[in-house]
């Protein structure tokens, strides 16, 4: 996908979540949802500004049996997953700096 952001499916989630150096946030979206849309520019902008952790999308509709295996039960519903294991969930659109926020501790400090 554009803007530094990876595209998951049933087949690439596990090997990318596992390979993975950096943290992953995995953004757990559908087309027609209305607050995913307002999200998706602000993913893409952390996914150009932060080149120390991945942003990726995982189309719930197209991949159910991911969203299941994580209970993901509302969208959007973000998935922060450090060295293959999930380290926070965060659920519901939030604005780019609430959202840094919560990301803050899997970003890398400026020196």
């Amino acid at each position: 996908m554009a803007d530094g952001i990876v595209t998951l499916t049933t087949s690439t989630f596990d090997e990318t979540v596992a390979s993975s150096e950096r943290p992953i946030i995995v953004d757990f979206w559908a087309e027609w949802c209305g607050p995913c849309k307002m999200i998706a520019p602000i993913l893409a902008e952390i996914a150009t500004e932060q080149p120390g952790i991945m942003v990726a999308k995982l189309n719930v509709d197209e991949n159910p049996d991911i969203a299941m295996r994580f209970n993901v039960m509302s969208i959007p519903t973000l998935l922060v997953f450090n060295m293959g294991e999930v380290q926070k969930r965060l659920v519901g659109a939030k604005g780019k700096g609430q959202l840094l926020q919560e990301l803050n501790e899997f970003l890398p400090t400026s020196r």
